[in-house]
């Protein structure tokens, strides 16, 4: 990205970079909370599975 700057690369084309990467470490970061978040947290009855759910959904909107 910092060769694009100074290369003088056209705004949208950094910008389109950025939005891509930025896409790329959400989807991540949503991977890792959900599996982190299925894998952690107690799972002694069904309403602690459908928390786990309703917060993975919760994430996932956040993230896009």
């Amino acid at each position: 990205m910092l060769r694009a700057f100074e290369e003088d690369a056209h705004c949208t084309d950094i910008l389109q970079r950025l939005a891509a990467v930025r896409g790329s470490i959400n989807g991540l970061m949503g991977e890792l909370m959900e599996d982190h978040i299925l894998n952690h947290m107690p799972r002694k009855t069904k309403s602690s599975t459908e928390a786990a759910q309703d917060l993975i959904e919760i994430v996932r909107t956040y993230l896009k």
